[in-house]
């Protein structure tokens, strides 16, 4: 089983400077493999990324999350930022490969793109779809929770995870010096971020996944 993330970011051409949020994903992305066969932007402000074990998709799309969050496009750092981004994760199989992911086919392919085109109708940015209904509703059911915490991140709470996904193993005081706080700030900003759940959601999707297909 893989995985197929299919997305785009919401509102990019209200910002000026779009290498301000293409530079940083393509380095993300680029941990994932080579363009275009494994990951590939589009249409200006869509792409999409193939991830080999299905069981590191929702983990890769965390990591997306808070990289497009974190980037600056307002004053003031204490708000929620207004790009974001919108993001379907398929899981199945992959029948054909090309030389260009826009161009490869199967399960995991169909399952990624017949949800993306149903999230802004379903009112969610981040959700799932595989050929398990009961898995998908459950896993749905706890993302749709947690997305209305993560669609709401400011900036320094963005930033908070992608520094802490860089080293999971971080401790709270690394993670201060990295960021230029103090360690209370930084617990603090675990809080209003709700890290540990967030974490939680990896563990239980990672759990879940590996049920089914067991």
């Amino acid at each position: 089983m893989i995985a197929i993330i299919t997305a785009d970011i919401i509102n990019s051409r209200k910002v000026v400077n779009q290498e301000i949020w293409i530079t940083p994903l393509k380095k993300l992305l680029a941990d994932y493999g080579s363009t275009p066969q494994k990951w590939e932007i589009y249409r200006g402000d869509y792409f999409q990324i193939e991830i080999e074990n299905a069981e590191e998709a929702l983990l890769l799309a965390l990591k997306i999350k808070a990289l497009i969050k974190s980037i600056n496009v307002n004053e003031d750092r204490k708000k929620a930022n207004s790009i974001d981004v919108r993001m379907a994760i398929g899981i199945g199989t992959k029948e054909y490969t090309a030389d260009r992911i826009s161009e490869s086919n199967g399960t995991a392919f169909i399952n990624s793109g017949e949800k993306f085109e149903k999230l802004k109708k379903e009112k969610t940015t981040l959700a799932i779809q595989s050929s398990f209904p009961n898995f998908d509703y459950e896993m749905n059911l706890y993302l749709k929770l947690a997305v209305i915490q993560m669609d709401a991140w400011t900036v320094n709470s963005a930033t908070l995870f992608t520094t802490l996904f860089e080293d999971p193993e971080k401790k709270q005081t690394e993670i201060g010096t990295i960021l230029g706080i103090g360690q209370n700030s930084v617990s603090g900003r675990f809080k209003r971020a709700h890290v540990d759940e967030i974490q939680e959601l990896d563990k239980m999707y990672r759990f879940k996944l590996k049920e089914i297909l067991s």
